[in-house]
């Protein structure tokens, strides 16, 4: 038993992650964190030397060589975009999107010129928001409505979803 968190940069999929790993006695693996230590670099560096689509490549490289047993995975935000890598995790795991409003994501980002986001330069954050919930959407078994202001609070509520739905 395996959950892939799959949603937008700044949506609570680590920090949710982290303490719904430590609540169900699971491991954590953090996508984006094997990719830096990986690549010793960070992803803004990868898209800024590489552009967006290689650092869309690595992700579902890094997705492919995983072997999970009883994690929880935290995925990079455009996961969706590649079909193996979607179809791999939904093999492996319970897929599950954390949504978030437009607006709150767009003041989670704040300043976003460093998340090393994996999106065309002209593609604002309203198209992205867009293009990528459809693909959430598409590909979650759960949907969970991340409206909470504590990360503990949601990782508690998550925990009764996924209880609920294996």
């Amino acid at each position: 038993m395996n959950v892939s968190l799959i949603g937008m940069p700044s949506s609570g999929k680590s920090s949710i992650g982290v303490i719904l790993a430590k609540m169900m006695r699971f491991n954590f693996i953090d996508t984006d964190i094997i990719i830096q230590n990986n690549t010793k670099r960070t992803l803004q560096q990868i898209v800024d030397s590489k552009g967006y689509l290689k650092l869309r490549q690595i992700e579902e490289e890094t997705i492919l060589s995983l072997n999970p047993e009883h994690s929880i995975i935290s995925t990079g935000g455009s996961v969706v975009y590649s079909k193996k890598a979607m179809e791999y995790l939904k093999n492996v795991s319970l897929v599950v999107y954390i949504k978030v409003s437009f607006e709150e994501i767009k003041k989670r980002l704040g300043d976003y010129s460093l998340r090393g986001l994996a999106k065309p330069k002209d593609q604002t954050i309203a198209e992205m928001y867009k293009e990528r919930t459809a693909l959430y959407e598409r590909y979650a078994d759960i949907i969970f409505e991340n409206h909470f202001k504590n990360a503990t609070i949601a990782a508690e509520k998550l925990k009764e979803l996924i209880d609920e739905n294996i």
